[in-house]
């Protein structure tokens, strides 16, 4: 994706606009369509019997590319680091009061809403793997519920 506002959320200028700035990486874009890819096949498997080894190998490799996107968030690029949108409670909330009114700030890479988004899609994607791990591994049906609400939440 090609995003034109400087680092520092200042408006776009016609030598941004001219430039333009890579954002995402390769590894990143892939993470994100292989994610998207994975999920659905999960959530398209779930419920049925014939297709459970499907639904277990879409649901382990969601918990890899978690687990790499975790550690790609450490060492990766630099729009792909966590540290380089992590904004606190403050500026997201003055972000989204921005959005309402009409007028957002611009950000190169994600904005503070999307900050929190990527975080709760991370977490939940971690959560949900897990208690599937644990339900193959020994937790049985009885984790089923849970699994099912933390899945349903990240959709």
């Amino acid at each position: 994706m090609m995003m034109t506002a400087a680092p520092d959320a200042a408006p776009a200028t016609a030598t941004t606009r001219e430039r333009g700035v890579l954002v995402w990486d390769l590894p990143t874009r892939i993470f994100h369509w292989s994610l998207a890819v994975c999920f659905a096949g999960a959530w398209l498997t779930s419920d049925s019997e014939r297709q459970h080894l499907l639904h277990l190998l879409f649901g382990y490799s969601l918990f890899g590319l978690v687990a790499f996107r975790l550690i790609w968030g450490l060492v990766g690029s630099r729009y792909a680091r966590f540290s380089e949108f992590l904004r606190g409670p403050g500026a997201t909330w003055r972000y989204v009061v921005s959005m309402a009114q009409g007028r957002p700030a611009h950000h190169v890479g994600h904005n503070p809403a999307g900050a929190v988004a990527i975080w709760l899609l991370l977490g939940l994607g971690l959560a949900t793997a897990g208690v599937g791990i644990a339900m193959v591994t020994g937790g049985g049906e009885s984790l089923e519920e849970v699994h099912e609400a933390l899945a349903t939440a990240m959709l």
